[in-house]
């Protein structure tokens, strides 16, 4: 009796050790098949999904944060993913930001940069690893990115020039309040509008530069060439948020809308301001244009394509970068509904929020 009991507890066990090895077992293969699926999965995200990495100089400035959406937008519709990093004006803080990027192994990089003139080793850092850059609106010195796409910026700064000349036919004192120098687009411009200003009769007797893009900072400067120059005509501003300050300090002195302000980016407040009449131009620049174009560039390149970019070339002090320069217009009173409104910039109610819109 007591033998058949042991053999029929010894049996119970092995049942119950087959049992739980079966079990085992099981768990052991369903947990391989969840791992190869899952690796497999990774793969084909990995292959399919590109990955981007955007680096913006600074949200302060309000162009960068439609330039922002845009290429987000478009760079998911196309299928990718865009990791959005602001330096928040501070170029260390910038260059530890394409750091990590190249340590996640970013597909491409796109940056707008905060110093043109310090990225070069990070850029180049990029590169070796295999990782193509676009030096976005702002080329990016001696680092020979693999793309350039902005806008023409010389010509930014003969409209700027052209439009002074027609706002003050007989002439008169004007001064230039412009962007960081370490923004090699704000040369450029500079050397578009002197050379036009040149043969006008009107003379530039202030100048300045914002460090930074500070815009805060146009406002001491005008005040100082107010003193010096209390008959100033017309100001040129290095974008529409200096030309913000200016108007402010204009309106301070009861002189705006006396002399004629012209800016850069089309910003809704500067438009406003000319519908107003205390602004007179905006070089507009199709942002929606341009950050479509980047990220159907940083896609390509991502996914390891050559896009043609056979076009002109820009130097960027050592090396002919491929460009794809896009045209600035000239927005005035006259042409806003047509330019601005009508091309879906800004709404119509937002533009003419504080008088009424003449058709």
């Amino acid at each position: 009796m007591n033998s058949e009991k042991g053999w029929y507890k010894m049996k119970k066990v092995l049942m119950l050790l087959g049992a739980v090895m079966i079990s085992v077992l099981a768990v052991g293969c369903t947990s391989e098949k969840k791992e190869d699926k899952g690796h497999e999965t990774f793969s084909e995200e990995k292959e399919e999904v590109v990955q981007i990495g955007l680096a913006v100089d600074s949200f302060v400035i309000e162009r960068w944060i439609r330039d922002r959406d845009v290429f987000v937008a478009e760079a998911r519709e196309l299928g990718a993913e865009v990791n959005v990093q602001d330096a928040g004006g501070d170029a260390e803080e910038q260059i530890k930001q394409i750091e990590y990027f190249i340590q996640k192994q970013m597909d491409s990089i796109v940056v707008i940069a905060r110093d043109c003139t310090v990225l070069a080793d990070v850029i180049r850092k990029a590169e070796s690893a295999g990782i193509p850059v676009i030096s976005y609106d702002r080329l990016i010195d001696n680092a020979g990115t693999d793309l350039y796409i902005s806008f023409d910026n010389e010509m930014v700064g003969e409209l700027m020039a052209e439009a002074l000349i027609e706002a003050i036919p007989d002439g008169g004192e004007v001064f230039m309040i412009q962007g960081s120098v370490e923004d090699n687009n704000v040369e450029m411009v500079r050397k578009g509008f002197t050379e036009n200003i040149e043969n006008s009769n009107l003379q530039v007797v202030y100048e300045a530069n914002c460090e930074g893009w500070i815009a805060e900072a146009a406002a001491e400067y005008v005040e100082e060439g107010l003193k010096k120059y209390p008959n100033v005509k017309g100001i040129m501003c290095g974008n529409d948020d200096i030309a913000s300050m200016v108007v402010q300090v204009l309106a301070e002195n009861q002189l705006a809308g006396k002399v004629a302000v012209v800016g850069q980016d089309g910003d809704l407040a500067a438009c406003q301001r000319i519908v107003e009449g205390t602004q007179y131009m905006t070089a507009f620049k199709s942002i929606e244009e341009q950050a479509q174009e980047a990220a159907h560039y940083a896609v390509a390149l991502g996914k390891g394509e050559k896009p043609d970019m056979s076009g002109e070339t820009v130097s960027d002090g050592t090396y002919e970068v491929p460009g794809k320069i896009l045209t600035p217009v000239a927005v005035t009173k006259e042409n806003m509904n047509a330019v601005i409104i009508e091309g879906g910039f800004h709404r119509k109610e937002d533009v003419y929020l504080n008088v009424s819109c003449t058709d």
